[in-house]
């Protein structure tokens, strides 16, 4: 894929029907290069209909707040704020409020690799990481950084994420990893946080430091994003930093939920401004100068910028869209380069990153609602202005349905737990439930029984507690918590185990009684 970085699906299929009707000694014309298509007056009007299309989607959506940057020929064309940084309060969203951006993380965490290894085929080196491996011995000897970062490792799709909601730290949830069963090696793309921050924290190791400090040293301090961290501490400790909110059942949205994540800090860990996001994409879209000092390597950093693996043969729009280290890559029907990236948290973040490099042009959207498909849309929207000068379809729809089924998990339940079935059978005495439970992946559960005989459900390393409601014979249920949870699941006991329905989609959800 990397021999023709600068065609998209159009181009390739030209050159291909010339290679294959070439004769020995004729050989095939490539198609012109793409040029550059978007003037300044085309981005004038783009940018004037962004207040606009910003108000209008958070009135829509009822989103509290957001912080939008705009980058053109290496100039902040436009950098503002709106609403609130937490509801039921006064302060405004402004460039410099802090948000959690999520998965955008991962792009930047790209950005910083390519500045730490340099060399682009320093990418291609195998990944080595005291405590981490893959269920396959020889892919754990073979997997490389640029695996990792492009998620075609064979992990499993969002690996370890349970654990982290569970509570589990950083280096237990990497060793487990090598418990996750895998997808045939290069041959598969699967979204794993964790593959990702393990290619992160193996380059750090190497490097001596941690990835806090090599972020810091690396890209942060260089290119002047002063509010710009990996660690959550800073984030929530920021004076003006924006509160994240979930949406309540009446249609209001409420900043009931904090998301610490420290464990994935390198795929989504990263907090930062609208102000400090524009730094960064004028460094992107300046091949790695800022300010007229060199920060990354231009060359390392193109790197990042070229396909990988397939990630959707066709996608929406009737393309193929790729993935290749921490950003999605995509050709348009010009052949012009278009990298993007969303993130976001359940728990309340909805953040998106989208450049066109040979325009020189890119969007930064930031919000502080669990996604809704709010920056997206906004993000879509504002190219539509600035290629066609009017906007093309009403996007929020399009990418609220496309969150609306990207975040429905696998595990999520297909029974309704809620409502037990006619003529349930009782449960047995609360004591043939009762005990310790064991799992090599998820650890140690405990079942205990109150007074009355009620069950509570206990996982993690703190644990978490989770009461028990009875739904027939020896079936039960809980209501799951945290940034992937999926409603009320079922724990299942048979001969001496307990099976938690929502940690079993790999098949490790079965606890054994000790």
């Amino acid at each position: 894929m990397r021999t023709l970085p600068a065609l998209g699906a159009a181009g390739a299929a030209v050159l291909l029907t010339a290679a294959v009707g070439a004769t020995a000694t004729a050989a095939p014309t490539p198609p012109p290069a793409p040029k550059p298509q978007i003037t300044d007056a085309a981005v004038d009007k783009a940018v004037a209909h962004l207040d606009r299309t910003v108000e209008d989607m958070m009135r829509r959506t009822g989103v509290p707040g957001v912080s939008v940057a705009v980058v053109h020929d290496d100039e902040v064309v436009h950098i503002k704020g709106y609403g609130l940084r937490r509801t039921g309060e006064s302060a405004k969203v402004g460039p410099d409020t802090v948000f959690q951006i999520a998965s955008v993380s991962k792009p930047v965490t790209s950005t910083v690799l390519a500045g730490a290894l340099t060399d682009p085929a320093e990418f291609d080196r195998h990944t080595t990481l005291p405590g981490f491996s893959l269920k396959d011995p020889w892919v754990t000897d073979h997997v490389t950084t640029a695996d990792l970062l492009s998620h075609r490792s064979g992990l499993p799709d969002h690996a370890g994420d349970l654990l982290e909601d569970l509570g589990y730290d950083q280096a237990y949830i990497l060793d487990h990893l090598r418990l996750e069963p895998l997808s045939p090696f290069r041959a598969s793309y699967a979204y794993t946080n964790f593959g990702f921050t393990a290619a992160a924290e193996a380059v750090a190791r190497a490097k001596g430091t941690s990835w806090q400090k090599l972020s810091a040293d690396t890209l942060f301090k260089p290119a002047g994003m002063t509010r710009t961290s990996t660690e959550f501490s800073d984030f929530i400790n920021s004076p003006d930093h924006a509160a994240t909110h979930v949406k309540n059942a009446d249609g209001t949205w409420s900043p009931r939920f904090v998301r610490d994540p420290d464990a994935q800090a390198p795929a989504g860990g990263v907090s930062s401004t609208a102000t400090d996001m524009a730094r960064w994409l004028r460094l992107q879209l300046s091949g790695g100068t800022l300010d007229g000092k060199r920060i990354i390597p231009a060359d390392a950093l193109a790197r990042t910028h070229l396909p990988e693996i397939v990630s959707q043969p066709t996608n929406a729009v009737g393309t193929t869209s790729f993935y290749g280290l921490g950003w999605n890559v995509g050709y348009d029907g010009a052949g012009r380069l278009r990298l993007s990236h969303s993130g976001g948290f359940e728990l309340g973040a909805n953040t998106n990153v989208t450049m066109l490099p040979l325009e020189r042009l890119g969007i930064v959207v930031l919000t502080n609602g669990a996604p809704v498909g709010l920056p997206d849309a906004v993000a879509l929207d504002f190219f539509d202005y600035a290629e066609h000068g009017k906007v093309s379809t009403d996007w929020l729809p399009l990418t609220a349905a496309a969150y609306a089924a990207a975040l429905t998990p696998p595990g999520a339940p297909t029974t309704d737990y809620a409502h037990p079935p006619t003529g349930a059978q009782p449960a047995r005495d609360s004591a043939a439930y009762t005990g310790t439970y064991d799992n090599p992946y998820y650890g140690k559960a405990t079942v205990t029984a109150d007074d009355k005989g009620a069950l509570t459900l206990a996982l993690g390393p703190e644990p978490l507690r989770f009461p028990l409601t009875h739904y027939d014979g020896d079936t039960f249920s809980f209501m799951t918590a945290g940034e992937n949870a999926v409603g009320r699941t079922g724990v299942v006991f048979a001969d001496g185990t307990l099976r938690v329905e929502y940690l079993d989609a790999n098949h490790l959800g079965t606890f054994t009684q000790q």
